[in-house]
């Protein structure tokens, strides 16, 4: 029984219904402490991978618990830590070499600017201290990882604390931003960067990106292209490129990584959600060898300041191994492509239901724009739509007027067509 005391995020509003106790959870499926079942269309917050409570995990944490459960990361190590590093770096794009251990996607953001920032500083070039981001950018909570997503109701409450950022325009094909068609386009909404960095490219630290899916944003799909053309750009005048690959990475878009798709590799990698497969927060910032060198010196104050009670925890990292794990020992990549081949099919149908106004696919991710449903996070029609998926034993969040699915890997296609019917009926609530 809810107490009350606990401070929900997103839930405050008095008219919201009191939250929903949950007992236990197995597979694709919640389990409440009255005995209803909820199917985890969202992979509970983008984090679930493989599943609730998935033996292998729980018992990677539990060996990894009887040995070792958290020692401080400075100026000492653990096995699990290292092993995992190691594990990364095989798997991460070309040329990531050094990972940095936080607890979540947002610190791994603000590590990621903060190395970008001081690394140039040590290098000899203390002009490059600005920020490039994209329109429709969502990179976290923390007051860094706010500054460089877009203004929003989540960011107007500090806005005088924020650190200004560069914007420029994402590849939103169903709202383009310059008003091009993706079938004849040539990606000319790269066009401003490409401005923004000859005017003033020699001040540019880093450029941030959600590499082909925006997810807060609503879901936005980029084409690969566009990726490739950011990291030409970033090349050609200097800057770093950082990938928050905190919802896209460990095969959300159908690659392990977001940036393969576009065969690019960035300067700076964030990892969190995903990595544990769920079961516990932690959160990886990979980076080359150039940007680590920077921070190696004899004068302490060039010391990356920046440090978590929790970095590197033990069980976290034995979790993530364990996680990992699972894409070697069971075809996971093609659990991903079958769902991927279901989102492709029943997004076909939908995709001339008159109150649908766009819907688009990132690997094991689809999402429904409404149309005429309003625009925003706040749009009016999300929390009514809300309600009636839970009434109906799905758990499904709005973003605004974007309805997504983010299933864990494990779903069936059954669980998974039960989704679809339900978003479909949903739609003449709209």
């Amino acid at each position: 029984m809810a107490s009350g005391r606990v401070w929900y995020p997103y839930t405050q509003m008095l008219d919201l219904a009191p939250p929903i106790e949950i007992a236990r959870a197995e597979g694709a499926w919640l389990e409440a402490s009255d005995g209803r079942r909820y199917l985890d269309a969202i992979s509970s917050w983008w984090v679930t991978l493989h599943g609730h409570a998935h033996p292998a995990i729980a018992a990677a944490i539990a060996r990894q618990a009887r040995e070792l459960e958290q020692v401080i990361l400075s100026g000492f190590t653990h096995r699990p830590a290292e092993e995992l590093a190691e594990r990364l770096v095989g798997l991460a794009p070309p040329g990531l070499t050094r990972v940095f251990y936080s607890d979540d996607g947002s610190t791994a953001v603000e590590v990621a600017l903060k190395m970008a920032v001081q690394s140039w500083q040590q290098r000899g070039a203390p002009q490059r201290r600005r920020i490039v981001a994209l329109e429709h950018a969502y990179h976290g909570d923390t007051l860094g990882a706010m500054a460089v997503s877009a203004p929003s109701a989540f960011t107007a409450p500090f806005a005088e604390l924020l650190f200004a950022a560069e914007r420029v325009p994402t590849a939103y094909c169903y709202r383009c931003p310059v008003g091009r068609r993706r079938e004849s386009c040539a990606i000319e909404c790269l066009e401003p960067l490409a401005r923004l960095l000859a005017e003033h490219g020699e001040q540019v630290a880093a450029v941030i990106v959600e590499p082909l899916l925006q997810g807060a944003g609503g879901m936005i799909v980029q084409p690969p292209e566009f990726l490739c053309g950011v990291r030409r750009l970033c090349d050609q005048h200097g800057a770093l490129l950082i990938a928050d690959e905190v919802l896209t990475g460990f095969g959300r878009t159908g690659t392990l990584f977001a940036c393969e798709q576009a065969g690019i590799a960035p300067d700076i990698l964030c990892l969190s959600k995903g990595l544990t497969g769920g079961f516990l927060p932690l959160a990886a910032t990979l980076t080359t060898e150039a940007v680590y060198a920077a921070f190696l010196h004899q004068d302490r104050r060039q010391t990356l300041f920046h440090g978590h009670s929790f970095t590197g925890n033990p069980l976290g990292c034995a979790a993530a191994l364990a996680s990992l794990q699972l894409f070697a020992d069971e075809p996971v990549l093609e659990r991903i492509a079958a769902i991927a081949a279901q989102h492709a099919a029943r997004l076909q149908r939908l995709r001339r239901h008159p109150r649908v106004g766009d819907a688009r696919q990132a690997g094991s991710v689809a999402a429904l724009e409404l149309a005429d449903a309003g625009a925003g996070y706040l749009a009016d029609v999300a929390p009514r739509l809300q309600r009636y998926y839970l009434q109906q034993g799905v758990l499904l969040r709005p973003l605004g007027p974007v309805v997504y699915v983010l299933p864990p890997y494990c779903i069936q296609p059954r669980e998974l067509d039960r989704i679809w019917d339900v978003i479909e009926a949903s739609l003449e609530l709209v």
